[in-house]
């Protein structure tokens, strides 16, 4: 999950250097930097890319921007006409800065510490650009949606493709791992939840794996509950990252047995930390560490983390490794 942002001081003054989160992600050195920020504090066994997934729908050509203190802010689409804008061809040219992000990080990274490159499921990015910023209940991709399914997925598809080049470029460039956001699986019924996120996920999946047969692929399907367990076979992911809704106990019982799961420890809990902290993180240690596990948050870190309570997690966690 997120690692760097504004709970670290150092990434806050290296942000004031860029000028605006955009520029953030698209300033290779200091990008870089701010991905290493964490490592170097705590010395996590992975490190994720910093980045954005709304980075793709702004190498499409829709205007995105960043505003402090409302998060993103989209020109929205709503009709195929719209959409007729959208220009595949230039995510490459446009993503550039980002992959000599990865590139950088492939070297500068301890040799130990795993490069997780990652994107935005296309549902989830697909409500930022019909809605033109998240929402509470995703209305507006929900409403085109329902009213025109045929439509929506001409939207989806075009995220399909860009969401496979823009994960392929990550790879070449030295990603070990990818993992793919769906924050808003969770809000569709299930007819829907198959057509627009569990289907586009399985085509993205099938397209890297052709062309890179031994680079894992995580999947977080948020607030997907028990369809979770269709999603990890239908799909064919390596690994599924679960939201905190998820009890340990159900996963080790519904979702291990298919494969890798990752979490999910509340991120308010690394907030508090102190005993109730150490206590959840030893149940799910001892739940799901049988088998094959990836111990996480079940979502990113909130700015108001204390450093030190990351600390005293990572030291739980290594030691009951050894």
């Amino acid at each position: 999950m997120r690692q760097a942002g504004r709970y670290l001081p150092e990434y806050r003054a290296t942000r004031g250097k860029a000028g605006g989160f955009l520029n953030l992600c698209y300033t290779p050195a200091l990008a870089e930097e701010v991905t290493l920020q964490p490592i170097r504090r705590f010395g996590f066994d992975a490190s994720i890319l910093f980045s954005d997934i709304l980075v793709v729908p702004d190498a499409l050509g829709q205007k995105v921007a960043f505003q402090e203190g409302e998060g993103p802010v989209l020109e929205p689409f709503t009709d195929l006409k719209a959409l007729g804008k959208l220009d595949l061809t230039k995510i490459r040219s446009h993503l550039a800065p980002v992959y000599e992000t990865v590139e950088r990080l492939s070297k500068s990274l301890p040799a130990e510490t795993t490069l997780i490159g990652f994107a935005g499921a296309p549902w989830t990015v697909a409500t930022y650009m019909v809605g033109g910023r998240g929402s509470p209940d995703q209305g507006a991709a929900k409403a085109w949606a329902y009213r025109a399914p045929d439509e929506f997925q001409v939207l989806i598809d075009l995220l399909v493709e860009a969401t496979i080049e823009h994960l392929s470029a990550q790879i070449e460039a030295g990603a070990e791992v990818i993992q793919i956001f769906d924050t808003w699986a969770g809000s569709l019924p299930p007819l829907s939840f198959e057509r627009f996120a569990l289907q586009p996920v399985k085509k993205i999946w099938a397209a890297l794996l052709a062309k890179f047969p031994d680079v894992p692929v995580i999947a977080f399907p948020r607030g997907a509950g028990a369809q979770m367990v269709n999603y990890f076979k239908e799909t064919g992911i390596s690994a599924i990252s679960m939201d905190t809704g998820v009890s340990p106990a159900w996963a080790r019982e519904a979702l291990q047995p298919l494969g890798c799961v990752q979490g999910n420890l509340d991120p308010l809990l690394l907030v508090a930390g102190g005993p109730e902290m150490r206590a959840q993180a030893e149940m799910i240690l001892a739940t799901l560490s049988g088998g094959p596990f990836i111990f996480n948050l079940g979502h990113g870190i909130v700015p108001q983390t204390p450093p030190e309570h990351v600390a005293e997690l990572v030291k739980l966690v290594q030691e009951w490794k050894s």
